[in-house]
């Protein structure tokens, strides 16, 4: 098997990150997923390819998120587009799309003609701010959507300074694994009742739960966690510190009567335990900014790796290195965790970064590289019964490519 989802047909419709990551692990997990691309550019998100100011040999952004798909040119704003979308729609089992609703009603793909078509059809309906309200048509993208209208971005900035800078995809991409969810959900549903439904999934939403914590300490008792200086955290056990070799460690002391002890024997203090201000949680958070101070002198001494084998000797003493990009990838439990898959590309396997789950009844791999745009058009086609002269038609005419 390739994964859970053999056998499940899947329409994309989409562009840049949420939709194609959504259809992407979809696919990851064994979804035949074809992937409707306009003529003429495709995906905008081919055009990552120049990401760096100047055209790359590969485009592995795009790769990440349309590996194992087939690829179909088609101009869904004609008529005989839309006509062929729809045919395309009319034995599928989901259909992702980001497309603003107002679009898609435009070019007679919306859920209400749809579905009337196919009942037992899983639209999934990824959106910028939801599905009704005065800006439900307003563009978002996650920079938008996920990032500065859910409150994210300004809960992401040191005190008084300027907002960071978001990472690509940081929000289309949990938003793409949230919709893939709720796209399995809906197909399980469909095994009940024999009827799919409209699924919907925003950006706006999944940055309003991924602050959960903070929104949900706003609603319940009206308050607001402060945004904190590593310098003064009323607990220095939970903190980040930088050793002697540059390199970063994050505590992780969460639990004060478990998680201190460790950590005051570790930096050589046992003494902190039964005397002085930092014997008590009570002292420790009065005197947090001198406690860190001294962590800090403290932690400077040594290296990383040096730390880490202190570490290792105090079974409840919880940490992480704090890993830089390249760290990621040569860190051999991040791989063990099944961080990264290989593709099978043309030139030979290559590593990618592997989608969230896996399935150790079913298991799922990459069956094959992004497709080029277009790539697959024919052989769509033919798999909807087009005769060799009725493809070369649509060709012609400038319907697909």
């Amino acid at each position: 098997m390739s994964g859970p989802l053999e056998g499940v047909k899947v329409v994309e419709l989409a562009m840049w990150v949420a939709g194609p990551a959504c259809a992407g692990i979809l696919a990851d997990w064994g979804a035949d997923v074809v992937k409707i691309e306009p003529p003429g550019g495709g995906d905008p998100a081919r055009t990552y390819q120049a990401l760096f100011g100047t055209m790359m040999p590969d485009n592995p952004v795009f790769e990440m998120d349309n590996r194992s798909k087939r690829s179909i040119a088609l101009d869904v704003r004609t008529p005989a587009g839309r006509d062929l979308a729809l045919e395309l729609l009319d034995d599928a089992d989901v259909f992702v799309t980001n497309l603003r609703r107002i679009a898609l009603e435009r070019f007679g793909l919306g859920p209400d003609v749809v579905m009337e078509r196919n009942p037992r059809l899983v639209y999934q309906l990824i959106t910028g701010y939801g599905m009704t309200g005065p800006d439900a048509d307003r563009p978002a993208y996650d920079i938008g959507g996920f990032w500065a209208r859910s409150g994210v971005a300004s809960l992401l900035r040191a005190p008084d300074g300027p907002l960071p800078f978001q990472r690509g995809g940081m929000g289309d991409h949990p938003t793409g694994s949230s919709a893939s969810a709720a796209v399995c959900a809906a197909l399980y549903a469909r095994e009940r009742t024999g009827r799919g439904q409209l699924v919907s999934t925003s950006l706006v939403r999944q940055g309003v739960y991924t602050l959960g914590f903070d929104l949900s300490i706003t609603l319940g008792w009206g308050e607001h966690i402060g945004i904190g200086r590593r310098e003064s955290m009323i607990n220095p056990a939970m903190n980040n510190y930088v050793c002697g070799d540059g390199r970063g460690i994050w505590l992780i002391g969460q639990e004060a009567a478990r998680h201190w002890p460790p950590l005051a024997r570790c930096v050589g203090h046992p003494e902190w335990l039964t005397e002085g201000p930092y014997s008590t949680p009570e002292g420790r958070r009065e005197n947090a900014t001198a406690l860190i101070a001294e962590l800090d002198a403290i932690f400077a001494t040594r290296t990383r790796d040096e730390w880490a084998a202190i570490f290792d000797t105090e079974p409840d003493m919880f940490w992480a290195p704090v890993n830089e990009i390249d760290d990621v990838l040569v860190d051999d439990q991040v791989h063990a965790a099944g961080a990264f898959v290989e593709v099978p590309e043309a030139d030979g396997p290559v590593m990618r970064v592997a989608s969230p789950s896996d399935f150790y009844g079913t298991p799922w791999q990459a069956r094959a590289a992004a497709p080029g745009l277009g790539e697959h058009t024919r052989q769509v086609l033919a798999d909807l019964g087009r005769s060799d002269a009725e493809i070369d038609a649509l060709f012609a005419d400038g319907t697909v490519a």
